[in-house]
């Protein structure tokens, strides 16, 4: 066996902030965050015994060619090219990085094996099967396929029928795969494998780090549960695991993590990645209360949802250093809010806010613009919402129909327009093209976004707040972020 086969897989995350993030990736307002499922991966398969890397094409500053050559360079048995993003919505627009690479390493290498794997082609695996050039493509989380994908490999006759979860083409036709069964124990998995990321470049969002933007560094990010038991209509979370279920992990092993990356890599700032992290009340109370005797100077964010959250919880994660609480408001409609089966009421959204205050706690504010049942009425209804909580933060996003999701289902259904490219679906590229609504086109809806966007950041009473509770230094960097106008295809007026 040659050196180079050592190595029996390589994990790549595409650089792609430059076409998610269009003219505001020209600023340090992103955040730039480790791949944490190939570290999840990478942990895993190198328990097994086989040999792991990861590059992350982004934290490195690699262009496409550049990591495909890297990948041909490094000669792994198997390449692994994530389409995952930060979070379930930052997925389907990384598969045109991954695209790039796959065809480019296949294009210097067509003998290498190559497989796609993430949210996104779990979401539209006989699609992506289709239509890219990897050899495979993984289904699910990958934690039942990568071994015995790479034990095929190795055979001089690999047998890749009952590989759970691996899609790949036979004499030009589709081979289709079952989705593999969840894994149950996720304390069984070891911890993900961080001496394998530069975690020396990782850096947190902007409002993460508002009390002192100059502090982003170090940073992590981790799960301390997976999954979701809810049916949102327009999240896609639960492509990856096939099941609307949570699992959680123990405490102990959550604590196990936090005190690796704090005694090894100095990390302050660590975002907690979990869709429900705030929902077990006996959970977060132990898990926050064993963190806060730790002493720890810690800054974490983390979501909540507005029908489990309580006052103790708030109480326990402030203690535990979870300054900043993340919640999905989404809608100040009613009748928009009923429709995508969020299940609260409206009259919970400001008790919520006013809960987290007292608690001395601040806010990122989720808002969709254009979801289905939308008007110019209710998003007008949704925009005096935000201005009333007037959060720290607000992730002000139009509504995508993101694959995997049911918005997604019910477009292609109705043969809806969605984008023609996978960058479309990103937020704030230029050729974003939001879903239509019953009322209105994509690209009225995607102007209403931009309006209201501009229009809270720039509000004299959001400012004010913002310099009373962060310094000026905070307040002039929000007013330089807000001067960018975003380069929009699609927007219509």
């Amino acid at each position: 066996m040659s050196l180079s086969r050592k190595l029996d897989i390589l994990f790549i995350k595409p650089g792609s902030q430059k076409q998610i993030y269009g003219s505001l990736s020209d600023y340090d307002l992103t955040a730039i965050e480790p791949p944490l499922w190939a570290a999840i991966l990478g942990g895993y398969l190198r328990g097994l015994g086989y040999g792991v890397a990861i590059l992350d094409a982004e934290a490195e500053g690699l262009s496409w060619d550049q990591a495909a050559q890297a990948a041909v360079d490094r000669g792994a048995l198997l390449t692994a090219v994530m389409v995952s993003g930060h979070n379930p919505s930052a997925s389907t627009m990384n598969m045109l990085g991954a695209g790039a690479i796959t065809s480019k390493i296949k294009e210097l290498a067509p003998d290498m094996a190559v497989c796609l794997t993430g949210l996104h082609v779990s979401a539209l695996p006989e699609r992506t099967t289709r239509e890219e050039t990897a050899d495979f493509v993984v289904q699910g989380e990958g934690l039942r396929t990568f071994p015995p994908l790479i034990e095929a490999l190795k055979s001089a006759s690999p047998n890749l029928r009952n590989i759970p979860g691996l899609w790949h083409r036979q004499d030009g036709q589709v081979v289709p795969a079952v989705m593999p069964e969840m894994w149950a124990d996720l304390d069984t998995l070891p911890m993900p494998a961080w001496d394998l990321l530069p975690m020396e470049r990782y850096r947190a969002h902007n409002w993460h780090c508002f009390d002192d933007v100059t502090r982003r560094q170090p940073y992590a990010t981790l799960y301390t549960s997976l999954g979701c038991p809810y049916h949102c209509s327009f999240c896609c979370i639960n492509a990856l695991f096939g099941e609307h279920r949570l699992r959680s992990r123990g405490v102990d092993a959550v604590l196990a993590e936090i005190d690796f990356l704090v005694n090894n890599y100095g990390v302050r700032n660590i975002k907690i990645m979990d869709e429900l992290f705030a929902v077990n009340e006996k959970r977060v109370l132990e898990l926050c209360g064993k963190i806060a005797e730790r002493g720890y100077d810690l800054n974490f964010w983390a979501y909540a949802r507005v029908n489990t959250v309580s006052e103790r919880m708030l109480a326990a994660m402030k203690g535990a250093g979870v300054n900043w609480i993340a919640y999905g408001f989404e809608s100040g409609s009613k009748r928009v809010i009923e429709d995508v089966t969020k299940g609260y009421k409206l009259d919970q959204v400001l008790r919520v806010v006013e809960m987290t205050y007292a608690q001395d706690q601040h806010i990122c504010a989720n808002f969709i613009f254009g979801l289905p049942e939308d008007d110019y009425d209710s998003m007008q209804e949704t925009n005096a919402l935000m201005q009333e909580i007037n959060a720290e933060w607000a992730n002000i996003y139009s509504a995508m129909a993101y694959p995997g999701s049911k918005l997604y289902d019910d477009a292609v259904a109705a043969g809806a327009p969605l984008p023609s490219t996978w960058n479309g679906f990103s937020q704030y590229s230029s050729d974003c093209l939001p879903l239509p609504t019953k009322y209105l086109s994509g690209g009225q809806v995607l102007s209403f976004r931009d309006y209201a966007f501009d229009a809270y950041y720039k509000s004299p009473r959001y400012l004010s707040m913002i310099r009373a509770k962060f310094g000026e230094e905070t307040m002039r960097h929000i007013q330089i972020m807000a001067q960018k106008s975003l380069d929009r295809n699609n927007a219509v007026i």
